[in-house]
């Protein structure tokens, strides 16, 4: 199923909302850790309000982008799997999913629960995550922008259809 033109444009519209909105709370938690990690914020209000951020903001729209990316591609000709880009970025983006459920929201938690009281070694890791974060949703952006690469190989059953549907024989 392909989206019409009106469609289309409404998806990739909320997918580039979601995906800034995404970003902007990335660099949020990147500057609130920083803060924290250097004193240049009371750790007891820098902590507690990157949990906020981390938890109310930024996971829920690592979700939200993931499923409306997938629903983009579904329904647009770019399809989910067809070009090396949109595989990489789908890669990448559950890739970081994944992070961010199982390593930075518990970190998150603490850092909400212990304010000042975190240890050092969890007040880097929340300025590695978003770090990271950023990083890759930089280029997944640049990806998205570029459209590097080209269209990945039919698969060899499908490549065989086609041979055999044309009535050449390879």
């Amino acid at each position: 199923m392909r989206f019409t033109p009106k469609w289309r444009k409404a998806v990739l519209t909320l997918h580039v909302i979601t995906a800034v909105g995404w970003l902007g709370s990335d660099l949020v938690l990147l500057t609130l850790g920083v803060a924290g990690l250097s004193g240049a914020a009371d750790k007891d209000v820098a902590y507690p309000a990157m949990s906020l951020v981390g938890i109310a903001l930024f996971v829920p729209l690592s979700y939200l982008v993931w499923v409306i990316g997938v629903v983009n591609a579904v329904g647009t000709p770019w399809g989910l799997l067809r070009w090396w880009w949109v595989a990489v970025k789908l890669t990448i983006v559950t890739v970081m999913l994944f992070l961010v459920t199982f390593l930075l929201y518990p970190g998150l938690a603490k850092a909400g629960d212990l304010g000042s009281a975190l240890p050092r070694r969890d007040q880097i890791n929340l300025v590695i995550a978003p770090s990271v974060s950023s990083t890759l949703l930089v280029i997944s952006t640049v990806l998205s922008t570029y459209k590097p690469w080209g269209r990945r190989s039919a698969p060899p059953a499908r490549e065989a259809a086609r041979a055999v549907g044309s009535g050449s024989s390879r």
